[in-house]
């Protein structure tokens, strides 16, 4: 793991608030002059602290207003069968998160989708098939309390 110093911390607190800002702009926010910023910022890539840059859609501009989790079990879980599921799963534009998880069911998946009858259809014709699954429990949600992408950071930056 890259030790990270103020000016990482920095830079990070930015980048995750604005990824879109260029050099210029974020080297102006944390005190550097652009070279030494683009510098520690290709250093962050290099490392793996930055994974890559995305835009942040908004799910119901884009028609996408029912946000689901839902628990999966499968029948056994051995390695190959967790892998196949994993495998199968991740194949699903509508499965925004996936998580093998411990307690009463194995995996907990969101997936966003327009409404009741694309649920059923995403529920029916994709999951259900997969191989090994005993039992799908579907939880919807009323109200987006909270939702971020940046990560809490240490203090000092």
């Amino acid at each position: 793991m890259k030790h990270l110093d103020t000016l990482d911390l920095r830079i990070l607190r930015e980048l995750q608030q604005d990824g879109s800002l260029s050099n210029v702009e974020l080297a102006r926010r944390v005190h550097l002059s652009p070279s030494p910023c683009l510098a520690r910022v290709k250093a962050l890539e290099a490392a793996g602290v930055i994974q890559r840059y995305v835009a942040l859609a908004d799910a119901k501009a884009l028609g996408l207003g029912l946000n689901v989790f839902i628990n999966i079990s499968l029948k056994e879980q051995s390695k190959a069968a967790l892998a196949d599921f994993e495998r199968r799963i991740a194949e699903h534009e509508e499965v925004m998160e996936c998580y093998l998880m411990t307690g009463d069911s194995d995996y907990l998946i969101r997936v966003a989708v327009p409404d009741i009858a694309a649920l059923e259809r995403f529920i029916l014709d994709q999951l259900t098939p997969i191989p090994g699954i005993e039992k799908i429990r579907s939880s919807f949600t009323l109200k987006q309390v909270r939702y971020k992408t940046a990560l809490p950071l240490p203090l000092g930056g």
